[in-house]
């Protein structure tokens, strides 16, 4: 097997044993305790995007169709390892560009169907063939960013060319996938949840159904909205989509090839304010939720409820669209503001314990982070006298995008975090102009440019730098609206070297080449929480935010 190791290590976070449970709290004391029967219920930081996890890049999509649809590798519980998912082992060639995986025995659909490699072989085909909307970056990012393109790529989207090749069936359980040329981006891309295997019976369904609408207003087709048409291996059967409610139903597959899921239903419910969340779990209406407040935890924890913390695997940063104003477009001004802002104002008072000020676009928990790019302290004074020798002594007016309704475990608290940054850019004469967006469109409107100055974040899907910094810094993108080819040519060279050692060093002057572009500013890394009732048994918690809810059951 194959595995890539982190600069630290990330180990799993033990979470029960540890844990001194009050049961006199009284929002436990009308609880009682669970058992089989009774659904378990866990408040998600919105609603699910789609059934089928191909046609989104939204995490809270990805935290339901993990628990229905398996792929060929995962990671190691509560942690960042590659392991066996469908694929008990793999291999791959010298160069790289052709992977083999050896599938479980024995392993069945929920729809019946038996788990083979010509099944497999058929959803990489699919997917590889899909035409028109589906080729929206919107809906297939994940399929572009791994395998670049389309069979036959739609102008209309202007995707790029396919870097899958082929699938074959060498025997009942044995697929052979070949790519055209060597990845750093695999084996994680194998992991990755928009890759979930689909039954056969669910592929025939999915037959001639189509995306319908325009950019930026598709409708997606019928399966990818009704839950009894499709199947995967999971630990749980997709019951409902309630999209009034926003709840996901989830039921517990008998026959599921591993250990069963401790619970017989599990309800996936969408509730965007953290402190509703909190309301509901204390309440018992839930019983468990993620990405809690900071100030929340401590008083959680004295209250009984149970509240691990995730080791650091994501980044927070100030973008810088260069496109889009004439002011961002110049060195010296993006420095000035990068000076200005107070990052460690932010940690202190915003985010969790554990976050760390950030000094390039990945957490230090990855190979290729380095101790030589170029740094930016607090310093307002400094960033004013740099916006003078600008030629912006009286500073200048920008409008700066911020989401609404929304929790992500990089941003606990989006309107707060703005606030800091629009004060101290207007300490030194930089005029904020809040443009606040509902996370349902704000990341089209980044992804369009239509933001100068906006905040985002990544939690990694995979142990590997590529991850991050090759997700924005590859070519260029409306995004950022930065056109440096060097870079992105260094990206290329570096990320298709077989070579770990040397693609470590490459990845460590990546990191120093972007920080020397500045096409924005990390902000931070912090280790968001998760909260459990004190009558669960919680899952492993992972860094990557991958949780199997199948192994967490009631006490």
């Amino acid at each position: 097997m194959f595995t890539k190791s982190s600069r630290k290590p990330l180990g799993l976070v033990a979470v029960a044993a540890s844990l001194t449970l009050v049961a006199t709290a009284c929002a436990e004391s009308d609880r009682g305790s669970g058992d089989g029967e009774q659904p378990f219920v866990f408040g998600a930081a919105g609603d699910i995007t789609s059934l089928d996890p191909f046609l989104t890049n939204d995490g809270e999509t990805y935290r339901y169709s993990r628990q229905v649809f398996e792929t060929l590798l995962d990671h190691e519980s509560g942690g960042s390892e590659i392991v066996g998912g469908l694929a008990e082992t793999w291999e791959q060639s010298e160069d790289g560009t052709v992977w083999t995986f050896n599938l479980r025995d024995n392993v069945t659909f929920h729809d019946g169907d038996e788990l083979n490699a010509e099944v497999v072989c058929a959803n990489f085909d699919r997917w590889n063939n899909l035409t028109g909307a589906y080729q929206s970056s919107n809906l297939s990012y994940y399929w572009q960013a791994i395998f670049g393109g389309f069979a036959e790529p739609d102008e209309d989207f202007s995707t790029g060319e396919s870097r899958y090749v082929s699938c074959d069936a060498e025997d009942e359980l044995t697929a052979v996938i070949e790519i055209s040329d060597y990845s750093s981006i695999f084996p994680g891309g194998f992991s990755l949840a928009a890759f979930g295997i689909m039954s056969p019976t669910t592929l025939e369904t999915m037959e001639g159904q189509e995306v319908t609408g325009e950019e930026g207003n598709l409708t997606l087709p019928d399966f990818a909205q009704n839950a009894g048409s499709l199947a995967g291996t999971g630990p749980f059967t997709v019951e409902e989509w309630n999209q009034d409610q926003a709840e996901v139903t989830l039921n517990r597959y008998d026959d599921y090839w591993g250990d069963p899921a401790g619970f017989e239903t599990m309800i996936l419910r969408g509730i965007p304010d953290e402190t509703a969340r909190r309301q509901a779990l204390e309440a018992g209406d839930i019983q468990g939720y993620d990405l809690v407040a900071p100030a929340d935890v401590a008083p959680l924890e004295d209250a009984g409820f149970q509240v691990p913390t995730r080791d650091v695997f994501n980044v927070l940063y100030l973008a810088y669209q260069q496109e889009s104003h004439e002011a961002l477009a110049e060195m010296e001004v993006r420095e000035a503001l990068s000076h200005a802002v107070d990052r460690q104002r932010i940690v202190d008072t915003i985010l969790p314990e554990g976050g760390e000020v950030a000094t390039q676009f990945h957490p230090d928990t990855l190979d290729g982070w380095s101790g030589d790019v170029r740094t930016f302290d607090y310093d307002p004074e400094k960033a004013r006298e740099m916006l003078a020798d600008a030629g912006y002594e009286d500073g200048f007016d920008v409008e700066f995008c911020y989401p609404t309704e929304v929790t992500r475990p990089y941003m606990p608290a989006p309107k707060d975090i703005f606030d800091v940054i629009t004060e101290d850019l207007q300490e030194i004469g930089v005029t904020v102009e809040a443009t606040p967006y509902e996370w349902s469109v704000y990341s089209g409107q980044v992804d369009s440019g239509n933001c100068p100055m906006y905040l985002l974040g990544w939690t990694g899907d995979y142990n590997d730098a590529y991850n991050f910094i090759g997700t924005w810094f590859s070519t260029h993108n409306d995004a950022w609206g930065m056109d440096e080819e060097e870079l992105f040519d260094k990206m290329t060279e570096v990320s298709t070297n077989p070579d770990e050692e040397e693609r470590v060093a490459g990845y460590q002057e990546l990191n120093e080449m972007v920080m020397d572009a500045l096409p924005g500013l990390p902000i931070s890394s912090s280790p968001p929480s998760i909260a459990f009732s004190s009558d669960i048994e919680p899952p492993n918690v992972s860094p990557l935010t991958q949780e199997n809810f199948a192994e967490a059951s009631w006490k």
